[in-house]
């Protein structure tokens, strides 16, 4: 499939989140974390290029995420129209959710939402997410739950969605599956692939039938400053070089 690149079209801040946002698709298929081409991944464009209206980069609908690349991703408004030509449709059904996080949270660059196994299953228990593994914490400490309302297409469920997501930065969809929230991509990855391994780790922690050992509630108190060290206040940046590189090993076309 031919796609036009948009390099010399767009301003080089633009393309540079184009990129990483097409980086981030890549890395989504990669873990096994996509369904097919259903969800989203949106990132904010920055107020100097948009000069203060809200823009938003998401998929086009219809492409596999390990298909997405910078040029083909399709920048919309809070309404989901297409402000710039492109030969890809777009689900403005699936952006309701997205559009409801940006509004909310103007300090959000990204909002990543997946529908995998292990996150839909949890997110179908009664209790949530356990305390019960050291990713969880990291969870813990910034976690809010929504209940299932069906398909979110209906603008009428986002203020209630807005209200339960809070200042959280992870969300369980009831029923439905997970969502984080980030100031950057880098960080909305990052704690989506914590997010997903809590959920992982908790499914088979249950599977394995004895009695599960509960982190000390003294020490899920105190993670807001654990976290702040142990990423020597850089969060996602301390991982984000490595899994590009990683990605430039196997296919630097996400680049195209």
């Amino acid at each position: 499939m031919h796609i036009p690149s948009l390099k010399e079209v767009v301003s080089a801040e633009e393309w540079a989140l184009r990129c990483e946002l097409a980086a981030c698709y890549r890395l989504v298929a990669a873990y096994g974390w996509s369904d097919l081409v259903f969800t989203h991944i949106s990132a904010k464009l920055p107020d100097s290029v948009t000069g203060g209206e809200h823009q938003f980069l998401i998929n086009p609908y219809g492409l596999m995420f390990d298909e997405i690349t910078a040029s083909s991703l399709v920048k919309v408004d809070m309404a989901c129209n297409k402000l710039l030509d492109s030969p890809f449709p777009v689900n403005p059904a699936g952006f309701v959710i997205h559009s409801a996080v940006h509004e909310a949270r103007p300090e959000a660059q990204c909002v990543l939402h997946t529908h995998t196994r292990a996150g839909v299953a949890v997110s179908a228990q009664k209790h949530g997410i356990l305390p019960i593994s050291q990713q969880s914490t990291f969870v813990l400490a910034s976690l809010a739950y929504h209940g299932y309302e069906g398909v979110a297409f209906r603008p009428d469920e986002k203020p209630r969605l807005q209200a339960d997501l809070g200042k959280a930065n992870h969300l369980v969809l009831r029923n439905h599956g997970l969502l984080t929230v980030g100031s950057s991509i880098p960080n909305a990855f990052l704690a989506m692939y914590t997010f997903e391994n809590t959920c992982r780790i908790q499914i088979d922690a249950l599977a394995g039938g004895s009695e599960l050992t509960q982190v000390d509630p003294r020490i899920l108190a105190g993670m807001a400053d654990v976290m702040r060290v142990a990423t020597a206040g850089q969060g996602a940046q301390i991982a984000w070089p490595a899994l590009l590189r990683k990605l430039e090993r196997s296919d630097p076309s996400y680049k195209t």
